[in-house]
């Protein structure tokens, strides 16, 4: 269940983040508004995964993957097309959270 709530603490994530611009720097009401509510459903969503998850780990593949699922994000609504430099990062990253859960012992509970 800690991975569920993982997941949906980094949609979460993602959802607050990927609204960033359309706050226009905190101008706009309602884009703030639901900005505010997802990062704190994240933010209590992750004290969930924390029941059984070390906290290194769950912030790990929650600022990993929400990294890489933002910059989809802003590649298919902004037309922010990331670099290879970007690319190759962003692979490492998610290289880095696979390696995590295949050889960490500290994630087997």
């Amino acid at each position: 269940m800690s991975y569920f709530y993982l997941a949906l603490a980094i949609a979460a994530e993602v959802a607050g983040t990927s609204l960033l611009k359309a706050t226009e720097e905190f101008t706009r009401l309602v884009p703030t508004t639901f900005l505010v509510i997802f990062y704190l459903l994240s933010f209590w969503l992750m004290t969930l995964a924390l029941r059984d998850l070390p906290l290194g780990v769950v912030y790990a593949v929650w600022s990993g993957l929400g990294i890489c699922l933002v910059a989809v994000i802003g590649a298919v609504i902004y037309k922010e097309i990331p670099d290879l430099g970007s690319i190759i990062g962003m692979a490492l990253i998610i290289s880095g959270v696979v390696v995590m859960h295949l050889f960490s012992k500290t994630i087997q509970n």
